[in-house]
């Protein structure tokens, strides 16, 4: 495959995003990875770590064509507001990694990147700035113009999307619509197709009550909306089965035979998925014109800034990332 560049993104200065690049740096990546953060930023938290890391500047005016050599990493600055120290928050910097996630968004679809890589926020000091801020996916979405997105986590041959994310468990009954559910299964059929090259992609779809609703003694949305939903779209040649009741679809017998399970609300799909896999799982975003990956994971403020980390879920998300880019191109 030829080299394609890619954008990286570490997320909230404070937190391990930026000691997760350092450690990248340390083995020469395929592609030309391009972070999107402060180069001193960077510098301290090398030194704070002990990493001893070349950081070559780039800029749009002339993007590199080959990978950066072991023990390097590029690095598109962008200014923090405010200075850094690992493991504490500043709404000062709330709008820094918001800049960082646009310049990768917006490069991405000025074709600049194939694709973008992003490691962990915190939702909670950027809406403490005065920003408001529900998430990566949300904030790619309107920074694409997309009109549905849809989350979908990968561990090893395990692959979980959402039909609703970060809802209260009390608003997903009314989220799970006949046309919400079309939508999402459209874009994980169609993306499972066109970016992860499945020719026929099989699709486990979950009921959203205990035990699939037992025939409508523990409600109704599986004969109302998810069974007639699924009917139509089966009718059209998408290869769905279901609904099945979640505890017992997450067993060999139903997965062994899958592509993919259309979990119906966050805690429903993701449990299982981070037990199987935490720590060497992949974030997707699903609809995007674009490509992006995320870590399975937070911001660890605990421990930013010890070297006591794993960059395990950021060199999946790379990983997935070129894989995507190559049957996507």
């Amino acid at each position: 495959m030829k080299p394609q560049r890619f954008a990286l993104t570490p997320g909230e200065p404070a937190g391990i995003g930026p000691d997760l690049c350092l450690l990248l740096a340390a083995q020469s990546q395929p592609h030309p990875l391009i972070a999107i953060t402060s180069c001193d930023l960077l510098t301290e938290r090398a030194a704070q770590l002990g990493v001893a890391v070349s950081l070559i500047s780039v800029t749009p005016a002339a993007w590199p064509d080959v990978p950066a050599p072991a023990g390097s990493l590029y690095v598109w600055d962008t200014p923090v507001n405010a200075p850094v120290v690992a493991g504490q928050l500043d709404k000062a910097n709330g709008s820094f990694v918001l800049e960082t996630l646009t310049r990768a968004g917006q490069g991405c679809m000025d074709g600049h990147f194939a694709g973008m890589i992003t490691a962990p926020v915190h939702k909670g000091v950027i809406n403490d700035s005065g920003i408001a801020f529900s998430g990566h996916t949300e904030f790619l979405a309107e920074l694409t113009h997309t009109e549905q997105v849809v989350m979908m986590l990968a561990t090893g041959n395990l692959r979980v999307a959402l039909v609703t994310t970060h809802l209260p468990l009390r608003d997903v009954a009314d989220a799970i619509t006949v046309e919400r559910l079309e939508r999402v299964t459209r874009i994980l059929h169609a993306d499972l197709v066109n970016k992860f090259g499945i020719a026929r992609p099989r699709i486990l779809v979950c009921g959203l009550n205990p035990h699939a609703g037992e025939s409508g003694h523990l409600g109704r949305e599986e004969i109302d909306i998810i069974e007639p939903t699924l009917a139509r779209l089966r009718s059209e040649g998408l290869d769905l089965y279901g609904p099945l009741p979640a505890d017992t679809l997450f067993t060999p017998k139903y997965l062994e035979h899958c592509d993919a399970v259309l979990a119906m609300y966050h805690d429903q799909g993701l449990p299982v998925l981070k037990y199987k896999g935490f720590g060497a799982a992949v974030n997707i975003t699903l609809g995007l014109p674009i490509i992006r990956t995320s870590v399975d994971h937070g911001t660890a403020l605990d421990l930013a800034g010890t070297g006591k980390i794993d960059a395990g879920s950021l060199r999946v998300a790379l990983e997935t990332a070129y894989q995507m880019a190559e049957t996507h191109s």
